[in-house]
């Protein structure tokens, strides 16, 4: 397993070094390669099974070519996350600024004092929106998934950082991650949760597509115990950018479980908007979450 890991840790190393130092172009080019290579063999089982819940269809009836697109947008994440420490970050901010809605329900909440909690599923390039954060509104604080090896972790969480991010581990901290994210709300601050997938068996249940699952109940019980803002935030791509959206604050006043209920209609609009763009290959639904339970964590997972 030691050997596994490391060839994991060297891999993502080797890309890092590798992607940026080719020209644009050739970098994607490449990108779309490998995704259309995973496209001719059918694409990964979970990712038809998760797009089925999304059109309202069976995996086998799921188009070729949306799973092409999505596997080309998971690359192009990839390949602008290896690349985003050398882009221009205040360049970047600028092109996020002209071309992003909902940016008022963010400004007003720090206009007011007040943090606020920014909800996202893994869709389009969510370490964009945090660029734009880090520039034009200060640095936001996340949550970091521990990966293996130990040695991938810490490239992570240094990539992140160089990106003005604060990152705070999910496991292995000396302060509980929950505490840690209410006092940097109670300071002003912005956090920012990955909200549609539930890592710990543990979650609200919710309706989403149609179907149970569970979404996590930290960003409602976050938003509820600090009295600041939910905020669902959409990220898709574009061809020449990317597009988000800050969605108006979710009603947090019944409670986390309909909160969270709240929370995965707005992800489910902003999903079946983009589907290619939702860049989930892991399970979701309950009915695809116990086999899964069984390897989960042996593998880096999606961002």
């Amino acid at each position: 397993m030691a050997m596994i890991d490391r060839v994991w840790d060297l891999g993502y190393a080797a890309g890092w070094r590798l992607v940026r130092a080719l020209p644009q172009q050739w970098a994607m080019r490449l990108f779309d390669l490998a995704a259309d290579r995973a496209a001719r063999s059918g694409g990964p089982d979970q990712l038809r099974r998760n797009l089925a819940r999304v059109t309202s269809t069976r995996p086998d009836r799921v188009p070729d070519d949306l799973v092409q697109a999505s596997l080309r947008s998971y690359a192009r994440y990839w390949c602008e996350a290896f690349r985003l420490p050398s882009v221009d970050p205040v360049g970047l901010a600028e092109v996020v600024e002209s071309s992003a809605t909902g940016l008022d329900h963010i400004r007003e909440t720090v206009g007011q004092g007040s943090g606020a909690v920014l909800a996202l599923t893994h869709s389009g390039n969510w370490d964009v929106a945090g660029v734009w954060l880090a520039q034009r509104v200060g640095s936001p604080t996340v949550i970091a998934e521990r990966l293996r090896p130990e040695s991938l972790f810490r490239r992570f969480v240094r990539f992140r950082e160089q990106l003005g991010f604060e990152i705070i581990p999910l496991t292995g901290g000396a302060t509980p991650p929950f505490d840690q994210l209410v006092g940097r709300l109670r300071q002003g601050r912005i956090v920012g949760l990955l909200a549609e997938r539930d890592l710990t068996g543990a979650g609200v249940p919710v309706r989403f597509f149609g179907e149970p699952t569970r979404m996590p109940a930290g960003p409602a019980r976050l938003a509820i115990d600090t009295g600041v803002p939910l905020l669902p935030v959409s990220c898709w791509f574009t061809p020449g950018g990317w597009g988000f959206h800050v969605g108006e604050p979710i009603d947090t006043g019944r409670g986390v479980e309909r909160a969270t209920q709240l929370l995965a209609d707005r992800f489910e609009a902003g999903i079946a908007a983009h589907p290619a763009d939702w860049h989930m290959l892991q399970p979701v639904w309950t009915a695809d979450i116990a086999a899964d339970r069984l390897t989960r964590g042996t593998r880096p997972q999606a961002r």
